[in-house]
């Protein structure tokens, strides 16, 4: 399998003090990888060097086989889609609007292409057509979540990097996006890189699970790996509740 994502000793350095160093992993293309640990151990900060959102003070990411020192940042970014906690949706547009604004950048005149790109990530993540003309003020949790999901997958972005993005919303819709995204990614095989504080999240959704801790990765292999050769003590306590429910 090809990379889709690979951090070669990367270093992060904030106010005189490395949050990260010596951070080194892949990402195969296809794979739904999730990364969990301690707040402030660096999840979030890996994730954006991912699309230049952060640069590495040491190291080269390289995303589809290219250093993206050497990218424009511009067309890096409508390759990858985005999505973090709360959607964070143009205020001022509908749920069309919202959905087809990468899209509409892409196909310019183009405008069925774009037509049906939206209705069909609409149907994907479960929004009703009618739908289409509402703006986020006038729509519920769970659906300006599902709105920008579709946003972040309309333009079909070889890779998916998503920030805690259930993190806002109750524990039913949760458990529903969760499983919408789980097809989604069978669906469509992208690429799917995924920063959770949940480890039952984690374990439900990755075909592969990151654990980090301090800017230092504890594991990295599958649900199961971690669940029967948990590979720290740190990894052993987290997964300790889920290994209980198991027996």
């Amino acid at each position: 399998m090809n990379k889709a994502i690979e951090y070669r000793d990367i270093k992060k350095v904030y106010g005189g003090k490395a949050i990260i160093e010596g951070f080194s992993m892949s990402v195969e293309q296809g794979e739904f990888v999730t990364v969990i640990g301690s707040s402030g151990c660096g999840k979030t900060t890996i994730l954006k060097m991912a699309n230049g959102l952060v640069t590495p003070t040491g190291g080269s990411v390289i995303v589809n086989g290219r250093d993206i020192r050497d990218e424009n940042m511009i067309e890096l970014r409508r390759n990858i889609g985005y999505a973090i906690q709360g959607s964070v949706l143009f205020p001022h547009m509908t749920v069309e609007q919202n959905i087809s604004y990468v899209p509409n950048l892409l196909n310019r005149k183009n405008k069925k292409k774009t037509k049906e790109a939206v209705s069909k990530w609409m149907g994907i993540v479960g929004l009703e057509e009618e739908l289409r003309g509402r703006y986020p003020s006038e729509l519920s949790g769970g659906q300006q979540q599902r709105v920008g999901i579709a946003r972040a997958l309309a333009a079909s972005p070889d890779i998916l990097l998503m920030d805690e993005p259930f993190g806002a919303v109750d524990e039913i819709t949760r458990g529903q996006l969760q499983t919408e995204l789980k097809q989604i990614h069978e669906k469509t095989g992208i690429t799917i890189l995924f920063v959770t504080h949940d480890i039952s999240e984690a374990l439900k959704l990755g075909t592969k699970v990151l654990v980090m801790d301090q800017g230092k990765i504890q594991q990295y292999g599958t649900p199961a790996e971690l669940l029967l050769s948990p590979g720290t003590e740190f990894v052993s306590r987290l997964v300790e509740k889920e290994r209980q429910d198991l027996c």
